[in-house]
């Protein structure tokens, strides 16, 4: 016979074991946790340049006769204003002004200017608005602005440039022509051919990419008074001066071999 205090000790820990099993039973698993939402993708890196990269401009006009936003783009830079005009789509043509370090400071000056009668409508672009601040794939982002800039380029032919200067010697005619290029592309080209010359890098074993500017001097050795923007395989574009209308060139050809005076990069 089992002792009483046995059959009870049994009893307990049989209870308990039921108790156990019953918790067991009625335990409901932990919901999964939350998952964690990835880190924000880091923006892409701009293109590593020589040169500041463009702040807020003004835009205006939209001219069917180049001489018209020729006037205007001349009429604004006689004030200071710093003006240029371009080929833009549908055969128009169009003016941009300026280089502001922000949104509301380009908008008081074109307020001010449509008050006096000088504009009418205008609107602003920004720096993200320029191919300088939308790189291409990591490996190609160089390649990628150069392309840019040389089919930017490639617009302006055909076009009676004139901007800043009234002869061929001044340089201004062909360094405002490089000036617009880049500045629609969102990078603050400098105004005259020496200042672009010093603005730029050494070229790479000397042998210029798509989108570097090409120098040449009127004598050998002399003061360098003409810029091209290389468009690769031996060829440029670039405004001979004024009365002439932008074109592409070769160095096959003897005069431009024989009066080139070196490469500069702005994009590295």
């Amino acid at each position: 016979m089992i002792p009483a205090r046995v059959i009870a000790a049994i009893s307990t820990a049989t209870i308990a074991i039921a108790l156990l099993a019953g918790c067991r039973t009625a335990v409901r698993t932990a919901p999964p946790q939350p998952t964690v939402p990835p880190p924000p993708a880091v923006a892409p890196v701009q293109e590593a340049t020589t040169l500041a990269h463009l702040g807020f401009t003004v835009q205006v006009g939209a001219f069917a006769v180049p001489a018209n936003a020729q006037a205007l783009a001349a009429a604004l830079t006689a004030t200071g204003l710093d003006a240029f005009y371009f080929p833009a789509e549908s055969g128009l043509y169009k003016v941009r002004f300026g280089n502001f370090p922000s949104h509301d400071a380009a908008a008081r000056e074109a307020e001010r200017l449509k008050a006096e009668g000088t504009i009418e409508t205008y609107f602003i672009v920004g720096p993200a608005d320029y191919a300088a601040a939308r790189p291409g794939p990591p490996l190609t982002k160089s390649g990628d602005l150069r392309e840019r800039l040389a089919a930017t380029a490639e617009n302006f032919i055909g076009v009676d440039y004139t901007w800043g200067g009234t002869t061929a010697e001044s340089g201004f005619d062909c360094s405002g022509l490089v000036r617009a290029v880049y500045q629609l592309n969102g990078l603050a080209m400098p105004r005259s051919v020496g200042e672009q010359y010093a603005a730029g890098a050494p070229v790479a074993d000397g042998k210029p990419l798509k989108g570097d500017l090409v120098f040449f001097s009127a004598t050998a050795g002399g003061t360098r008074t003409h810029v091209g923007i290389y468009l690769g395989d031996g060829t440029f574009i670039h405004a001979p001066g004024s009365g002439k209308k932008v074109r592409r060139e070769s160095f096959a050809g003897s005069y431009y071999r024989s009066h080139y005076s070196g490469a500069r990069a702005y994009l590295r």
